[in-house]
């Protein structure tokens, strides 16, 4: 009986959603997003471009297609939607940015709350470092070579933000060798917060982001090698340098990587 229920009145078994229908609803969304899109940047952040439904019949979607469209654009950060009168879509403000050394972050976040975690991350790694060459294990060390790999196989493929997470996740093990149970967990906490709020890493003027991430990998390479070797001199001179390594008085430009 229950294989009654799924035939057509002619005694035909109804076939589910082809793919290739599947594929061509998700392409008539995305081109409608992409015509959305244009109509974004051509226009000042917050300005209104129109209802659902004008939106909806000026790409000539249906309105199953039309909120797929509406999510994708959201997704990207370009539109914001208000209901009730005079609400619609309207243009999204550009995401707050801080700067990464030779790139920057787009946040979803006030760009003054992540500047600040960075300033005191900063200025806690001199700490965490000093505990790491006291109290780092062979196996710590192992693992963050470990941690290592893993950037230099994100900066091989050429993913800036593959690699910012995992160099946050090197950090992190750092902090987590410390015996100070507060200083880890305030350490945690930055870096949690950071880590929260960025939606991706941009490049920051003509130096290629390939070249810097490169850099910084050596950098932290180098950074581990010398707490292997409890080389008080050098790990204290390479996390300055990577704290350090910022414009001149840029209070938001200390590399986070």
């Amino acid at each position: 009986m229950a294989a009654a229920q799924d035939r057509t009145p002619s005694g035909l078994h109804t076939a589910p959603a082809a793919p290739a229908a599947r594929s061509a609803a998700a392409s008539r969304a995305e081109h409608a997003a992409d015509r959305i899109a244009g109509l974004v940047s051509a226009a000042s952040p917050g300005t209104r471009l129109g209802t659902k439904e004008e939106l909806r019949t000026l790409c000539g979607v249906s309105v199953g297609t039309f909120n797929e469209t509406l999510r994708l654009l959201q997704a990207r950060g370009l539109v914001t939607v208000r209901p009730g009168p005079g609400g619609g879509l309207f243009s999204a403000a550009p995401s707050p940015m801080v700067r990464l050394g030779n790139s920057v972050l787009a946040l979803d976040a006030q760009e003054s709350d992540v500047a600040n975690a960075v300033r005191i991350r900063d200025a806690l790694d001199p700490l965490l470092v000093e505990d790491a060459l006291w109290h780092a294990s062979p196996a710590d060390i192992a693992d963050l070579r470990g941690h290592i790999a893993v950037m230099a196989e994100a900066a091989a493929a050429g993913d800036p933000v593959a690699f910012v997470h995992a160099n946050w996740r090197l950090h992190g093990r750092i902090a987590g060798i410390s015996p100070n149970a507060l200083l880890r967990s305030l350490y945690s906490n930055l870096l949690d917060l950071i880590e929260s709020h960025t939606l991706s890493v941009l490049p920051l003027g003509e130096r290629p982001l390939a070249e810097y991430i490169a850099e910084r990998h050596r950098l932290h390479s180098d950074l581990v090698d010398a707490l292997d070797r409890r080389d008080r001199e050098a790990a204290l001179r390479l996390i300055a340098e990577h704290s350090t390594s910022a414009a001149p008085g840029d209070p938001a430009g200390s590399p986070l990587i």
